[in-house]
């Protein structure tokens, strides 16, 4: 199977300034995804795909291709996710370059490894699943133990809330958050639904201490932590 490994990495960025090249424990952000894309055996190729030439430089001192400048209105901040997908393989069509499946694999996600890209490739192949992304579980955030607060103050239950406030987080019925880390799709559901969930959607589960997704200064900070804390373990 030829899955193509995408790092969607534009220019601007609200919460965080450059955030796609932001330095994160001695390294700019990109550099932890594009290490982990070049270290899997299951990608037949691994591009990035950016509006921003510095990007597109700290991106090729990494080791990736940058075979093309995405165009800007697939990099505002409305531009959706999909159609920068379907652009970078119909880019690549266009030269000759034809895949089974495609990964998307955000920057602001450093703690994937290697490992979570090849197993999720394999789970597509040998569930003959459509689509496989990463989810995590979601803790002590369960949503059962969510409630709306009206104008003034007051706490309201919600219909999905749990049955006696309290439970043990093992009482509750599992539930996982999509995580972002890897988002592998079958090119028909791509190009054909405008999708990267398919029918037939697998989980890859990411466990609690590498779900990291970038989006505050906060969670920029964790990341250094986790980073550290993994280092040291080695």
């Amino acid at each position: 199977m030829r899955v193509l490994g995408l790092i969607p990495a534009r220019g601007q960025s609200k919460g965080i300034p450059r955030k796609n090249i932001w330095p994160l424990a001695g390294k700019p952000l990109l550099a932890y995804t594009a290490e982990a894309a070049l270290l899997s055996r299951r990608l037949s190729r691994v591009i990035l795909s950016t509006d921003d030439e510095e990007i597109a430089a700290v991106g090729r001192n990494c080791g990736l291709e940058v075979p093309f400048l995405r165009p800007e209105e697939l990099a505002t901040d409305g531009a959706p996710t999909i159609g920068v997908v379907q652009h970078a393989i119909r880019y690549l069509q266009s030269a000759g370059s034809t895949f089974q499946a495609v990964m998307v694999l955000q920057p602001t996600n450093p703690l994937r490894e290697a490992a979570d890209i090849d197993g999720a490739v394999d789970l597509l192949r040998e569930t003959g699943a459509d689509s496989v992304i990463a989810f995590v579980d979601v803790g002590e955030k369960h949503p059962a133990r969510m409630k709306s607060i009206d104008g003034e103050g007051r706490v309201h239950n919600l219909p999905f809330n749990e049955t006696q406030e309290g439970l043990a987080r093992q009482q509750l019925p599992k539930l996982y958050l999509r995580e972002g880390s890897i988002y592998l799709t079958r090119i028909p559901v791509v190009m054909e639904s405008g999708s990267l969930q398919g029918s037939d959607c697998r989980a890859w589960i990411i466990e609690p201490e590498r779900a990291c997704n970038i989006d505050t200064q906060l969670d920029m900070e964790w990341a250094e932590f986790l980073i550290a804390r993994r280092r040291s373990k080695q």
